[in-house]
Parts: C-alpha cells; sequence; structure tokens
C-alpha cells in the first residue's frame, strides 16, 4: 500500500509499544523503513517484542523500559532513543489504562490510575520529546491514541474517557502552541479493535462482543493493521498540511449506527 521508503531515515518512540496496536504500529513503521524505539514498563514484554521484530530481520528497533507516569523516566528514555539514533521524529503515545467499573463503585484510587497512564503519561511524552522534535530534519510528529467515546461518554470506563478527551484537548493545543516550531499534533481513535487484549477484557470476557459489532456500521471488529496503517499516513509527509486532527478509525460506531442483520 505504501512506498517500503516511505519513513526512510525517520526515527520514532512508540509507548505501550510491547503488545497490541504500539507493537503492530512499530513494525509498520520498520518495514516502511523508519528506526524504531519501543517503551514499556514491562521489561519481559519488550524482550519478547524486540525478538519476534528482529526475527523478521527488522534489525533497527531498539527498547527502553520506563513508567509513563514517571516523568523522569520518560525523559530519560526519549535521550537514550536520541543517543542510540541520533534523533527522535516522531511520537506515538499509545500507552494506556482501562477496566470496566461503573462510576459509582470506582475508587480513588482506580481513577487517578487511569488518569496517571492515559493523560498525565501522554502530556510527559509529548513534553519530554518536545526540543528532539523542533530538531526534527522534517516535520515532528506526535500522534496521540486515544477514543470517539471521550466525545460520546463512556459508562463503566468514565476514567479512560475523561482521560482521553483530556488527550483531545491536548493534542489541538499542542498543534497550535507547536505548529510554527515544525511540529504536527495529531490524534487517532480506533474503535473496537478485536484482535487486542483490551477488545479481549472489556467486550469478549463480558459477553458483549456481538452487542459492539452491532454498533459499528461495517458491521465487525477492526484489526491493529488498521489502525497502524493510519498511524504511518499521519507520520509520513503524505499528512504534511494535517494537524490538530483527530482521525477515526472505528468502522463507523461513532456514527451510533445499528447494523441491519
Amino acid at each position: 500500500m505504501y512506498s517500503s521508503d516511505l519513513l526512510k531515515g525517520r526515527v520514532a518512540l512508540i509507548t505501550g509499544g510491547g503488545s497490541g496496536i504500539g507493537l503492530s504500529i512499530a513494525e509498520q513503521y520498520l518495514a516502511l523503513g523508519a528506526k524504531v524505539a519501543i517503551v514499556s514498563r514491562n521489561a519481559e514484554r519488550l524482550k519478547d517484542a524486540v525478538a519476534t521484530l528482529q526475527a523478521r530481520d527488522m534489525k533497527e528497533i531498539a527498547s527502553f523500559q520506563a513508567d509513563v507516569r514517571n516523568y523522569e523516566q520518560v525523559s530519560a528514555a526519549v535521550n537514550a532513543v536520541v543517543n542510540r539514533f541520533g534523533s527522535l521524529d516522531i511520537l506515538v503515545n499509545n500507552a494506556a489504562g482501562n477496566f470496566f467499573c461503573p462510576t459509582a463503585e470506582m475508587s480513588s484510587n482506580a481513577w487517578r490510575t487511569v488518569i496517571d497512564i492515559d493523560l498525565n503519561g501522554t502530556f510527559h511524552g509529548c513534553r519530554a520529546a518536545y526540543a528532539h522534535l523542533r530538531e526534527s530534519k522534517g516535520d515532528g510528529c506526535i500522534i496521540n491514541i486515544i477514543t470517539m467515546q471521550a466525545l460520546s461518554g463512556w459508562p463503566g470506563a468514565a476514567h479512560a474517557a475523561a482521560a482521553k478527551a483530556g488527550i483531545l484537548s491536548l493534542t489541538r493545543t499542542l498543534a497550535v502552541e507547536w505548529g510554527r516550531e515544525g511540529i504536527r499534533v495529531n490524534a487517532i481513535s480506533p474503535g473496537p479493535i478485536g484482535d487486542t487484549e483490551g477488545a479481549k477484557r472489556i467486550y469478549e470476557d463480558r459477553g458483549r462482543a456481538d452487542l459492539e459489532r452491532s454498533r459499528v456500521a461495517l458491521g465487525r471488529f477492526g484489526n491493529k493493521q488498521e489502525v497502524a496503517n493510519a498511524a504511518v499516513f499521519l507520520a509520513s509527509d503524505l499528512a504534511s498540511f494535517v494537524t490538530g486532527e483527530n482521525l477515526i478509525v472505528d468502522g463507523g460506531r461513532w456514527l451510533k449506527y445499528v447494523s441491519e442483520k
């Protein structure tokens, strides 16, 4: 679909890159010529991810352990990426936490944990990467992974919905603040992605997979590759005049369509 050298010479850092959507984005970036660093707080997951990618002859991959809730760790990871590859051009803030819990039963700690990972973690990534992205030879690029349920509301996941809504506001704020410095800032809103642990926990394990599919205009769950394709577009020169955008990749779920049987 894309030219094999579309991202040649670019360096990307992906948080939550050890599995799921983050790992799929990493694989796609590598296949298109980028050098990629994946970041996660789970060292074993990082080790397995790197081994998997290297086994596919994707050698320009590095991993760094960091908890996105801790700014010093994120900053150290960003600096380590620049020391390893010489620059930083693309930041994908993908690390996230979520679990089903009715708001009336949610503890303050549960609320704070998801806000800290999703919203604060995204801010930490953006702030730590800013100076390096500003020095990118092409446009610096930030991609934040959110959801349209940040706007519609997300019963049973108020913490995640509120955090993602905050990230969308941050995305658009930084698009304006940093645009004149050559940094584009966009978001991607995936819908239910069937080949991820999140969809399994939130929909399948709770017996709501069929109901959720009925909300999608295309009548099916998405897959990680479809989100990775969107992340490639936004990171490439094909999107050189796109900033402050929220690219919806949810099969039309945000339209609240119920498909006919």
